[in-house]
């Protein structure tokens, strides 16, 4: 559910690949036009748009070759597909990432004299489901394939829809690599569904432009994104995906409001260099062949300006959104586009808790936060199910977020990203100790001296006599000077997790994983005395898990 949700796909309607046949050529005929789409799903939704970008071109490289006498060459080196009795041989979808395992791998076979019964059809027009404008859908658990005749056809051209929905296996690609070409002995049509199915749980894991892979310090992340190659960024612009700015402002300001404040604390360090990574890919408004912001070119002071002309969000909420990115583009032609790379290069899944939140963390900015991709999730789950796991939080300076959120928490031991001293060895550092993490937070922008217990007890404690109207009321960060600290859940009993008494050091980035996020204002910091090993902690933790990451 949370892969689903961070993709923006409805995991109650099915993903419909509808292609468009020569109706009397088929495979001699022209190459078919291809759509992606789920029928309720009509804004953003941009898992349609990569699919059909990476089946156009799997179609044109296929139909280099393909013709109805190379399909009968290759189906008559199997049996057929209708056997001798008229069943329909079982197949099987490939998309665990959308769907429970069923209790049974093995699906039902449907009698042709069903198809007939709840077709209304005549047999001839059965036996030529293959070759014909037909539907094919995959329930799950269960599989049905269905044939009907389209409601229309234009001109000679036969749309046939094929409608993958969520199934039992494990993803096809773990066995092999995703871009393999299924076999061409069921027909052309399964073997591109078989394609589809390859390649959708691996879709972070490629640039929704060139599809080639990623490549990241820390394995791929949650949600799919463009590479930072110059031709990709510039197509990326031009296919219009960024243009989902003021969608994210109506549903997720908060959200954008902390992407913004964790990309200028980035900007504002003395290490921007090091930790403002990545640097931002903007293609120039008044000349789309350039790009105004270049890795290749950094210019913070530049960049500085136009994060300074982004207006804040608190009023993005008030007007129009139009208006405002008028004005906003009055300032600086650079605000928008920036404000865009801001939310489209996120790919960790942030969602704002409602009230229903960790009443322990004392704060109104709570947010969930997945950043694992489906392949580095599944891990951790099988890890998870051979050594159990607990819960742990994870201190850093709010200036190291906005890379977090892009590359994902790095074993940063004995690199240039190194701000602590490794004392207890390589690793990402944990502690179930809620005063050892915020600890960590408070350090960043040249103060490298981490505040002692008291000294945060005391700062929570005078947190706790200012009237609370303005932090707990306003939906918005109001000050610049913000600590932060992440819950995480850890593989606890594997060997590879060393404890140093209330120090916990991870050297296997696969066996943490973040789920929560907290934000404090004006310097303040939570309760110092939190122990996520305390089994009341630990309920509630579970309860607002419950709520979040299996319903939201």
């Amino acid at each position: 559910e949370e892969v689903a949700t961070a993709w923006k796909v409805l995991r109650t309607e099915p993903i419909v690949l509808r292609l468009r046949f020569s109706l009397s050529q088929y495979l001699d005929g022209p190459e078919p036009s291809i759509e992606v789409f789920q029928p309720s799903n009509k804004e953003g939704f941009g898992l349609g748009l990569q699919l059909k970008k990476i089946l156009g071109m799997f179609t044109s490289q296929q139909w280099k070759h393909l013709s109805n006498d190379f399909l009968k060459t290759q189906q008559e080196k199997r049996h057929s597909w209708f056997k001798t009795s008229g069943t329909i041989k079982k197949f099987r979808a490939g998309l665990s990432i959308f769907s429970p395992i069923p209790k049974s791998p093995s699906f039902p076979v449907i009698q042709d004299s069903v198809l007939k019964g709840k077709l209304g059809i005549p047999e001839p027009r059965v036996n030529r489901l293959m070759n014909r404008s037909v539907s094919c859908m995959v329930k799950n658990p269960k599989v049905e394939v269905f044939g009907y005749p389209p409601a229309s056809t234009q001109a000679g051209v036969a749309p046939f829809n094929i409608l993958v929905a969520g199934s039992a296996s494990a993803p096809s690609q773990v066995g092999g690599h995703c871009k393999n070409i299924p076999t061409l002995e069921y027909g052309f049509l399964v073997q591109i569904m078989k394609y589809a199915e390859q390649r959708i749980p691996t879709l972070n894991e490629y640039c929704v432009v060139c599809d080639e892979q990623h490549v990241f310090q820390n394995g791929s992340m949650l949600k799919p994104a463009v590479c930072t190659r110059e031709l990709c960024v510039f197509s990326f612009y031009t296919l219009g995906v960024m243009s989902g700015a003021a969608e994210e402002v109506a549903t997720g300001a908060e959200v954008v409001d902390l992407l913004v404040a964790m990309c200028r604390a980035a900007l504002e360090s003395p290490r921007k260099s090091i930790i403002f990574e990545p640097y931002p890919s903007v293609v120039d408004p008044n000349d789309p062949k350039t790009l105004a912001f270049n890795p290749k070119k950094k210019n913070y002071e530049r960049l500085q300006k136009a994060l300074d002309s982004v207006m804040s969000i608190r009023e993005m909420t008030q007007g129009s959104y139009l208006e405002i990115k008028k004005q906003m583009d009055k300032l600086d032609p650079l605000a928008h586009p920036l404000l865009q790379w801001i939310i489209s290069s996120n790919r960790s899944h942030i969602v704002k808790l409602p009230l229903s939140r960790l009443k322990f963390m004392h704060t109104s900015h709570q947010f969930l936060l997945l950043s694992s991709p489906p392949a580095k999730e599944a891990r951790f789950r099988t890890a998870k199910k051979l050594y159990g796991s607990t819960f742990a939080f994870h201190g850093s300076h709010i200036e190291n977020w906005h890379s977090i959120l892009r590359n994902g928490l790095v074993n940063a031991s004995y690199t240039k990203l190194q701000l602590h001293g490794a004392a207890y060895g390589k690793g990402i550092y944990l502690s179930p100790i809620s005063s050892i993490s915020f600890g960590y937070s408070g350090m960043g922008k040249g103060q490298h001296r981490m505040p002692s217990k008291d000294e945060l007890v005391q700062r929570y404690n005078r947190m706790n006599t200012i009237p609370q109207t303005r932090s707990i009321q306003s939906r918005f960060l109001q000050s610049r000077n913000l600590n932060c600290i992440a819950l995480c859940e850890a593989v606890i009993t594997s060997k590879d997790l060393q404890k140093h008494g209330n120090i916990w050091v991870c050297p296997v980035s696969d066996h943490v994983c973040t789920r929560f996020f907290f934000v404090y204002e004006d310097g303040q910091v939570g309760d110092a005395n939190i122990n996520t090993q305390d089994p009341k902690i630990q309920k509630e933790i579970m309860r607002v898990i419950g709520t979040q990451v299996y319903t939201n």
